[in-house]
């Protein structure tokens, strides 16, 4: 398709949009009395309207039956998180029993390193990529010290080449076979952070596990982003965040999947708690954990409901839609966002640059040159929601569900005047 810069063809592209009626179902932030043009989902999501009734079933319930909620309520608490593995499952390509939703994802990453980071003789070594998200990097750097090992000889980071704003996969695979006999695990996130590259999941899983590794993925910024195929690609374990492109709300639960492969091998040790024993037994209260055999086995306490109302209730709009319908329009936004800044570089004489690889999901980084913080300001000052990261970078992540063609043309016209002020 030939894009235009112009309302007129971005108000026909959303015509054309067969996903534009979801957007008055979620709530927009104002500034200045206008809604804003909204990029940072990539952060948090956009409140779905229909969330608070779901979190208000809960109270209601709580007031009228009390602990008899965990039983009677119309979605008994006990077994509520289960309501979630289904269209969860859909959305990261796996098994219903492959997933769990629990605790938030640093937490969850820590509990399957219990798992599958076990390092014995020289099998020690995880390879991660350079500058991860510093949550894992801590994570990861904690962990290796809790076995008793040194984190600068333990963990190898995949760099950038020289002069470049992305990882090669080559490169990837090249140093998992370096590693070899070492490697005891590969942890990487699936979409970087930073520059918004997606990594080839599938072939550095396949590489991990040819040479003797546990391969896992860290996929906060991929769930509800990318096409994701976990039980296909034969990847060990992931987990996922649910706030950001899931909308489920600020800092809350976390998706775990863990491989069918895993699920009944009683050789793989992790941490044990009440909810993760077999429904039929668990009130019983017998001093033996017995394992669902689902990766429900991995959780710890009995869920909390009201946080997961809201993800619920963001999931059975995913449930709705199907990943396919917002990868396409994902895959449109994203072009013709990245159309707008070149034109609106071509009319500014280069003042930034696209730092986010063509291997992409929702989000493009800009390197912005010359301009920094300033720019940034003004566009926030303007209705424009994004993210700013050091040194000179902003995040645009055009969210299908809720993002508009017209939005993209509008941020062009305020990206330009801020440019031109400034």
């Amino acid at each position: 398709m030939q894009f235009e810069n112009t309302l007129g063809f971005s108000q026909s592209l959303d015509k054309e949009d067969r996903l534009s009626k979801y957007r008055e179902q979620f709530h927009f932030p104002k500034v200045k009395g206008k809604q804003v043009i909204y990029f940072t989902g990539n952060s948090l999501g956009l409140q779905p309207k229909n969330a608070p009734s779901f979190v208000n079933d809960i109270m209601e319930d709580w007031a009228n039956l009390a602990v008899e909620g965990h039983f009677h309520a119309e979605k008994p608490w006990w077994d509520y998180h289960e309501r979630l593995a289904k269209p969860m499952a859909k959305v990261v390509g796996a098994r219903e029993e492959e997933v769990c939703v629990m605790n938030t994802l640093t937490v969850n990453l820590h509990l399957l390193m219990v798992s599958f980071y076990r390092p014995q003789g020289k099998r020690t070594k995880i390879i991660c990529e350079e500058k991860a998200f510093p949550s894992d990097q801590y994570m990861l750097q904690s962990q290796v010290r809790h076995h008793g090992l040194d984190p600068d000889e333990t963990l190898v980071e995949i760099k950038k080449r020289e002069g470049e704003h992305f990882w090669r996969t080559e490169d990837v695979l090249s140093k998992i076979e370096e590693v070899g006999d070492e490697l005891a695990l590969v942890l990487i996130g699936g979409v970087n952070y930073y520059n918004g590259q997606v990594f080839d999941m599938e072939a550095i899983t396949k590489a991990g596990k040819k040479v003797g590794a546990y391969v896992g993925w860290d996929l906060a910024h991929a769930a509800g982003n990318i096409e994701l195929q976990l039980h296909d690609w034969g990847v060990d374990f992931a987990a996922w965040c649910s706030y950001k492109y899931m909308n489920s709300g600020p800092g809350n639960a976390s998706g775990i999947f863990i491989h069918q492969t895993h699920l009944k091998n009683q050789e793989i040790p992790r941490f044990e708690g009440w909810w993760g024993t077999k429904k039929e037994t668990r009130f019983l209260m017998k001093p033996e954990f017995e394992p669902t055999g689902t990766a429900d086995s991995w959780q710890l306490s009995n869920p909390p409901v009201l946080s997961l109302a809201p993800y619920l209730a963001s999931l059975e709009m995913f449930e709705e839609v199907g990943m396919a319908a917002l990868i396409e329009k994902r895959n449109r936004i994203v072009s013709y966002l990245e159309f707008i800044l070149k034109e609106i570089d071509k009319e500014t004489t280069g003042s930034f640059e696209i730092i986010t690889p063509e291997d992409r999901g929702c989000q493009l980084s800009v390197f912005l040159h010359g301009q920094g913080r300033q720019l940034f300001d003004y566009l926030m000052e303007n209705g424009v929601i994004t993210d700013w990261r050091e040194p000179n970078v902003i995040r645009l992540a055009p969210a299908p569900f809720y993002c508009s063609y017209e939005d993209m043309y509008r941020f062009g016209q305020i990206l330009k005047e801020g440019i031109l002020k400034n």
